[in-house]
């Protein structure tokens, strides 16, 4: 499966006139290798600039062109930072040449905070949908949780916030379907950063 994923990204940087570069290679090695652990989490971060939520991004469209029936949740640390994620995603979908197919006729979830694709009837929740770190989450469910840069100063320069942030991060365990993925991605703003616990 690893091999449809570097075509699909080989095939989406085509688009955009691009290779796809060695470290991205990489973090989609990482990626998949989350996507099927044991453990289902993990925490990718890597020097700024260097791609982390584009290629992230890519994955996520991908792992809705190989399982559209996949709910996408996109955590950061304000909505309009997880919304960007999204139209990222939007963008991918409806773009890419694999993923016509998912592309619905009706258009009824189809925004830049959030889209339903074409997959199995009776799914309650969209494909794919955004919110702020501090935003309702409650009756959520997804199967995979993408947190980007939900540690940035406005909710790590005191101790009181990264408390909050902790605390909150981990109700995303009783949103997570089981066996489902939680992808934390993001650059540390301080020495007692909310990654440290991530990865321990």
């Amino acid at each position: 499966m690893i091999n449809q994923i570097y075509q699909f990204a080989d095939s989406w940087n085509k688009i955009l006139g691009y290779e796809t570069p060695d470290h991205h290679k990489k973090m989609l090695d990482f990626l998949y290798n989350v996507w099927q652990s044991p453990n289902h989490k993990g925490l990718l971060m890597a020097f700024r600039h260097s791609g982390k939520s584009t290629i992230v991004g890519i994955f996520a469209a991908c792992v809705l062109y190989l399982h559209p029936e996949t709910r996408i949740l996109v955590l950061s640390a304000h909505t309009t930072l997880a919304a960007r994620m999204v139209s990222h995603i939007k963008n991918i979908i409806e773009n890419h040449p694999l993923c016509s197919d998912l592309i619905p006729e009706s258009k009824k979830e189809w925004a830049s905070n959030k889209l339903t694709v074409n997959r199995p009837v009776g799914i309650r929740e969209p494909s794919v949908v955004c919110q702020g770190i501090h935003g309702n989450i409650t009756g959520m469910r997804a199967d995979l949780i993408i947190c980007d840069d939900v540690e940035v100063p406005n909710t790590s320069n005191t101790q009181q916030k990264r408390a909050a942030l902790r605390e909150r991060l981990r109700e995303l365990d009783f949103i997570l379907s089981p066996n489902g993925t939680m992808i934390y991605i993001g650059t540390p703003h301080t020495m007692d950063t909310i990654y440290r616990t991530q990865e321990e």
